[in-house]
């Protein structure tokens, strides 16, 4: 990746390399502006690579409205992100409209209602007509909600392709760069001071840096960002995986293209610990043969943990820090970071450079 002395000064000097920072470097980027990437570790290797890739909300209809919104507005980019990024970079995301089918859910009534209020494509499966569809499931199950459209990536090659356009993009990306001093200037902040000791300057500075948001930020502002820990598993069946994605319960399992199956995941309140446990492995291994017996007997190839970014009600933190004339944050996007990446990272360049929000972006605003 391309180096940057400590004595340059770029346009935006983003905090963080996960989906969040890279996807909001890229509008700004594309936008003309110089742009410096700063990431404590390596870059789309903490929430961003640990989760499944699904592209919508696990329960939509239970999510509020300013979630609702942003989900929305980037269910509607991906499929053009997808192959704008396979035509830069020569690297598939694998966007996946393989649908979501979420069984015996207690609200099913209120999600039919939700769907049709909202013009989303859902419909109801009784047990016949889970039966007929999916006869690989367990037969415990009594009732399905369908929606055909949701779509999942492959999050990993996201990831990459996202780093790849960002380095022909002219975005300078320094890795094993960890923030640890903000220099401050009246109102606003005048660099940033990384472990190593090295300077950096920008017009505009953007903390991006998902669940440890509230820590890159203390002292300067408060952030209801903390973090909460996911496990995930890892199968590949020869044969006769899931045709879609199936949630039950708060677990899924999501197919992906060449045979692997995912299941996930917990919700763990376990501080920064971001280690993997036995517990959690035998919880989604019984969770993985519930919702897709085929993976009964199956031994799983990998099994990680990430750290969401949660923020209070699931609803992210996009726009300027109150009393800060230069300072940004897009954070706190919880389960839901690569569901509303497009739209944030939208939101909070259409907010710092001045252009028309496509969303209404008050929600989000930080409080104070």
């Amino acid at each position: 990746m391309s180096k940057q002395s400590s004595d340059s000064r770029a346009d935006v000097l983003i905090v963080g390399g996960g989906v969040m920072g890279m996807m909001t470097a890229r509008e700004c980027a594309l936008a003309g502006r110089r742009v410096l990437l700063l990431e404590r570790g390596a870059t789309g290797r903490e929430a961003s690579w640990a989760g499944g890739g699904i592209v919508s909300p696990l329960y939509p209809w239970r999510y509020p409205v300013p979630v609702t919104a942003l989900a929305r507005a980037a269910q509607a980019a991906y499929p053009a992100l997808a192959a704008c990024l396979l035509e830069e970079t020569g690297i598939d995301p694998e966007y996946f409209p393989c649908g979501m089918l979420m069984l015996d859910a207690r609200d099913a009534a209120e999600a039919l209602a939700w769907a049709d209020s909202g013009g989303q494509a859902m419909e109801p499966w009784d047990a016949a007509r889970l039966r007929q569809r999916m006869p690989q499931l367990a037969p415990c199950w009594q009732a399905g909600v369908w929606m055909p459209a949701i779509a999942n990536v492959r999050n990993p090659r996201l990831l990459k392709a996202l780093a790849l356009s960002l380095e022909r993009l002219g975005v300078t990306v320094l890795e094993q760069a960890e923030v640890v001093e903000w220099v401050q200037s009246g109102a606003g902040v005048d660099a940033v001071v990384t472990r190593d000791g090295r300077r950096f300057s920008a017009a505009q500075y953007v903390v991006c840096g998902g669940a440890w948001s509230g820590t890159l930020l203390a002292g300067l502002a408060p952030l209801a960002v903390r973090p909460v820990r996911g496990q995930m598993l890892l199968f590949r069946l020869a044969s006769g995986a899931p045709p879609c994605i199936v949630l039950a319960e708060g677990r899924y399992v999501i197919p992906r293209r060449d045979g692997h199956v995912l299941c996930g995941s917990t919700l763990e309140e376990t501080g920064f610990d971001k280690g993997t446990t036995a517990e959690a492995l035998a919880s989604l291994q019984a969770s993985a043969v519930r919702l897709w017996p085929a993976l009964e007997g199956q031994a799983p190839l990998a099994q990680w943990a990430g750290l969401r970014p949660a923020a209070p009600d699931g609803i992210p933190f996009i726009g300027r820090v109150p009393g800060r004339d230069n300072l940004w944050v897009n954070a706190g996007q919880f389960r839901n970071g690569l569901v509303l990446a497009p739209a944030s990272a939208r939101l909070l360049a259409d907010l710092l450079l001045e252009r028309e929000p496509a969303v209404d972006p008050a929600p989000y605003r930080l409080p104070g």
